[in-house]
């Protein structure tokens, strides 16, 4: 039987509910100590509620002080970037911060504090996405804050098996990103990647063309750059604008380690004779 497709299964979203003695009292200290920025809760008094992390990370509490005795010890593991800044941030808030930031063996920092409610959080990040190029670009690779020239761009277009389009629509594109980095090669100066960030300068922003020549693929170059285009859009963006992409679900998980997660959408492309 033909496989369909439009019925597979797909499991898109995630989110523990854990059992907690107070919620407003939950949701206040994940979100003025952990430094979730958003919030919800319902009923009156609050007997449910949640907070999320702009990125994909989302935690619900219910409401059973039975419970939550219970649960004591249980543990959530966040993966997280910029793991030292959170660290930092979780040091200055004054967090029960029960296990220190440190190496693991298994290829990740990760620290561990306790909430309120004595549940184990488990902050971690791979060795290769917590830093720019530590421990993982080659030395002779610079990430450069600029968009490529026509030529290098048609070159890598060719390259990775990507159809260039026409010259002078290729230069206004650009031209007219809002942020674009590339990888240089520093003893010959030959580029190697590049990616682009396309926007509106309000709201929308497009992650646009991130390539890596085939000779340096696998090389985290393709991290490095992304890594410098979401830096600059954390500190450059203004406050709740939107980052998107078009990409296959074979490359999904490259881009979740950015912060970036999987929507349904639809597009159009016109064609014009």
């Amino acid at each position: 039987m033909e496989d369909n497709l439009n019925h597979r299964p797909l499991l898109s979203h995630v989110e523990p509910v854990l059992a907690v003695s107070n919620v407003m009292e939950t949701i206040a200290y994940w979100q003025d100590i952990i430094g979730f920025p958003d919030r919800w809760f319902y009923g009156d008094p609050p007997n449910h509620g949640g907070v999320s992390w702009q990125g994909g990370t989302f935690m619900q509490f219910a409401q059973n002080a039975e419970l939550a005795q219970q649960c004591k010890g249980q543990s959530v593991w966040i993966r997280a970037r910029n793991i030292h800044s959170l660290y930092e941030l979780h040091q200055q808030r004054k967090a029960n911060i029960v296990a220190p930031l440190e190496s693991k063996p298994w290829g990740h920092h990760e620290y561990t504090l306790e909430d309120n409610n004595g549940y184990s959080i488990h902050f971690s990040a791979p060795y290769s996405s917590d830093l720019i190029g530590e421990k993982a670009l080659a030395s002779e690779i610079k990430i450069l804050a600029k968009a490529p020239s026509l030529k290098d761009f048609n070159r890598l277009m060719d390259a990775v098996g990507w159809v260039p389009g026409e010259g002078r629509e290729v230069k206004k594109q650009l031209t007219s990103t809002a942020f674009a980095v590339v990888a240089q090669h520093q003893p010959t100066k030959e580029i190697v990647g590049c990616a682009l960030l396309m926007g509106d300068g309000v709201s929308f922003y497009y992650v646009k063309d991130v390539m890596v020549h085939p000779r340096w693929q696998h090389q985290r170059i393709g991290t490095a750059m992304m890594d410098a285009i979401m830096q600059w859009a954390e500190k450059n963006v203004p406050d709740k604008s939107t980052i998107g992409l078009f990409t296959g679900d074979q490359l999904a998980g490259f881009y979740k380690q950015f912060g970036l997660t999987q929507a349904c959408g639809m597009f159009k492309q016109i064609h014009r004779k």
